[in-house]
């Protein structure tokens, strides 16, 4: 499994303040109303729509946050946000990309660019990292959904591509284009995941020493931490002895 995924894991498990957790139901809401807006309101018919309410459902966000979220997408209400997506280098010459919701445009890149600034880091222009990505769907599910060879199984059946099997949760790739196939399929055998959307995958990943490993940690918590970036991916390989430190 790539360092950024078992890193992602280590994160989840620790991130679980009132403070992160609030900042997290806003993100989650912003996307639902995005979503809303640009399908029908109407999570079973709005594919994008339906994989923001899961997402937030597995956080634990509550039913009326959720559907208030949807209302002010029907009603015209709400902010507009313009989707962005940056791109750039971080320490070791990992490869990152940034994924945005902003009101703010130039507020939002004057972020993000002094954050790898001071990581080390450079922006590129949009596709130079990119390329080194695949941009595919992935369905989680928690690991006490069903076995390993279960899961493995119902993945193949369902027309997955690949399957990633940890302790603690189930990572199905497939297609982007056959992304809602595959999750249903899934979700008639194990109930709803913990969440089904399309990510940037890295086709290869760099390791890293344990002093750039620690840089390239902290620029990505920044990263997840502003308020407009909704998700990060990156291709670097964290050691297991910095793993393990950040588990401690």
């Amino acid at each position: 499994m790539a360092g950024h995924s078992q890193f992602k894991n280590i994160m989840h498990k620790k991130g679980k303040q009132d403070a992160i957790r609030s900042k997290l139901f806003g993100k989650l809401a912003r996307e639902i109303t995005v979503a809303a807006k640009l399908g029908v309101p109407d999570p079973n018919m709005n594919p994008r729509l339906r994989a923001a309410v899961i997402a937030a459902r597995a956080e634990n966000m509550p039913k009326d946050n959720i559907e208030r979220a949807i209302k002010k997408a029907a009603g015209g209400d709400g902010e507009n946000y313009d989707e962005i997506r940056y791109e750039g280098y971080g320490p070791g010459g990992t490869a990152l990309i940034v994924e945005v919701m902003t009101d703010n445009r130039n507020r939002t890149a004057a972020d993000v660019r002094s954050y790898f600034t001071k990581a080390g880091g450079n922006m590129a222009e949009t596709g130079a990292v990119s390329f080194m990505f695949d941009r595919v769907g992935l369905v989680v599910f928690d690991a006490k959904v069903g076995s390993e060879d279960d899961m493995l199984e119902a993945a193949i059946e369902a027309g997955a591509d690949d399957a990633q099997i940890s302790e603690d949760i189930h990572e199905i790739y497939c297609d982007q284009n056959v992304l809602a196939e595959v999750a249903k399929a899934l979700e008639g055998r194990f109930g709803e995941p913990k969440s089904a959307k399309l990510v940037w995958r890295p086709q290869n990943t760099i390791a890293v020493n344990d002093e750039q490993g620690e840089k390239i940690v902290k620029l990505v918590e920044t990263l997840e931490e502003h308020d407009d970036v909704q998700n990060v991916y990156s291709n670097f390989e964290l050691s297991d002895a910095l793993m393990a430190k950040l588990s401690g």
